[in-house]
């Protein structure tokens, strides 16, 4: 089992969305809808050049990266306050984990604030953890759960990716996963994905079939 993080395990595209807000602020700006919509699941240089365009601020490497600076200091700080699981995830996870089942969290997000995101998920509930600076090339290239595949040892064929974002969908069924989709900030297209109203629909024996 592959699980992507924000918005899937945790509502934390919300924090995001709070920490973009302020930070469309310390701008003078206002994010639009569209732009924050369209960075859901998105690695985090694609945001910023996003948030820069919707914005009209300068769209130089240097620009963004001190936006990406600014930003994560202040997600680092509402992540410390905890985060709120998504329904049925913390249960899944623990159903997972009686039956033996390999897990690994495969996140966008890189690895300082997933470090402080997994105080609350559990670092013991994972396998291994493959983050957004960890790999040359992040969702929607299938590298993340490829990468993340073979450090639990498993075929991606036999693995079942959970994800609430298109590029996340995109980059598992590149990799060769069977995908479940949670819809949480944006809708899914239902191709090639099973979709699920919520974790609370899903147990082991579920995930079983969808790998046959």
């Amino acid at each position: 089992m592959l699980f992507d993080m924000d918005g899937t395990l945790v509502d934390s595209e919300k924090v995001w969305s709070v920490g973009l807000t302020l930070l469309a602020d310390h701008y003078g700006g206002e994010l639009s809808e569209a732009a924050r919509k369209a960075m859901v699941g998105t690695n985090m240089t694609d945001s910023m050049r996003i948030l820069h365009e919707d914005l009209g601020l300068p769209m130089t490497k240097d620009a963004t990266d001190v936006s990406v600076v600014w930003l994560e200091e202040r997600v680092k700080e509402l992540f410390r306050g905890g985060l709120v699981w998504r329904p049925g995830a913390k249960e899944l996870l623990a159903s997972l984990r009686a039956a033996d089942v390999p897990l690994a969290l495969v996140t966008a997000t890189h690895r300082h604030l997933v470090d402080v995101a997994l105080v609350t998920i559990g670092a013991d509930n994972f396998d291994a953890v493959v983050a957004g600076d960890e790999v040359d090339q992040t969702k929607p290239h299938p590298m993340p759960y490829l990468t993340a595949a073979r450090l639990v040892g498993a075929d991606p064929a036999r693995c079942v990716a959970v994800e609430d974002s298109p590029n996340g969908v995109r980059s598992a069924r590149a990799a060769g996963c069977a995908v479940l989709g949670v819809p949480c900030e944006v809708d899914l297209d239902a191709e090639g994905v099973t979709l699920v109203g919520s974790l609370l629909d899903v147990d082991v024996d579920y995930l079983h079939k969808l790998v046959g």
